[in-house]
């Protein structure tokens, strides 16, 4: 990002267009304009927050339904059912795995002192498997209640996106669900897991679907 984006920046400064990054480049906070380097470290972030996250949730949720077929039929029986499933597979298969944090002050947990003023690696995906939180975290279950998954975050730090990427994934679950009448795992293309530490999801995700007559119901 930071080869790139500069001379596009330059471009947008110059030739502005109907573009965000132009929106980006021409904003201004008190009377001052985003420095280079401001704009280039929140793309970065739309990039990862607004894009990245969602689309591996969409991934995952493909992936996951098409492991649980008992799941899947679930689902399609009971479309009420949709919300508490994109949940299930936030917790399952949390699509960021773990976020750095910094300690303002001591703080004490698990028996243990962190000292003010160090990094911190938080576990999400783990804490989302956690057997004190979660009974059988292991096991995909569509209409698990409670579900008090992190995945979006907590406190003050709670991700401003997730009303956005909850509604994202239902519409396009739903598009999907009501376009295939049955979907599964390709046997003959194993999929592929992402090649990251801090992100969860397929890098390629083959599937074989039957297309489904375009009616008001899923199953139709």
């Amino acid at each position: 990002m930071a080869a790139y984006l500069p001379a596009l920046i330059a471009e947008r400064r110059a030739a502005p267009q109907e573009d965000l990054l132009t929106n980006l480049a021409q904003a201004e906070v008190d009377g001052e304009r985003f420095t280079e380097e401001e704009i280039i470290a929140f793309v970065q972030l739309l990039l990862v927050a607004g894009n990245e996250t969602t689309a591996n949730l969409l991934n995952n949720s493909m992936l996951t339904l098409a492991e649980h077929p008992d799941q899947l039929a679930l689902l399609r029986s009971s479309q009420e059912l949709l919300p508490s499933a994109i949940e299930e597979v936030l917790r399952y298969r949390t699509p960021i795995q773990f976020m750095f944090r910094g300690t303002r002050q001591d703080v004490k947990i698990g028996g243990q002192t962190i000292p003010k003023g160090k990094r911190v690696l938080a576990m999400i995906g783990s804490a989302n498997r956690d057997p004190k939180q979660f009974p059988d975290p292991d096991r995909f279950q569509i209409a698990r209640e409670p579900n008090p998954h992190i995945a979006f975050g907590h406190g003050i730090h709670f991700c401003l996106g997730a009303p956005l990427s909850r509604i994202e994934a239902r519409v396009a679950l739903t598009e999907i669900l009501g376009r295939m009448q049955s979907f599964e795992l390709a046997s003959s293309e194993p999929w592929e897991p992402r090649d990251a530490l801090h992100v969860l999801g397929p890098n390629r995700l083959p599937i074989r679907f039957e297309a489904a007559h375009r009616t008001a119901g899923w199953g139709s």
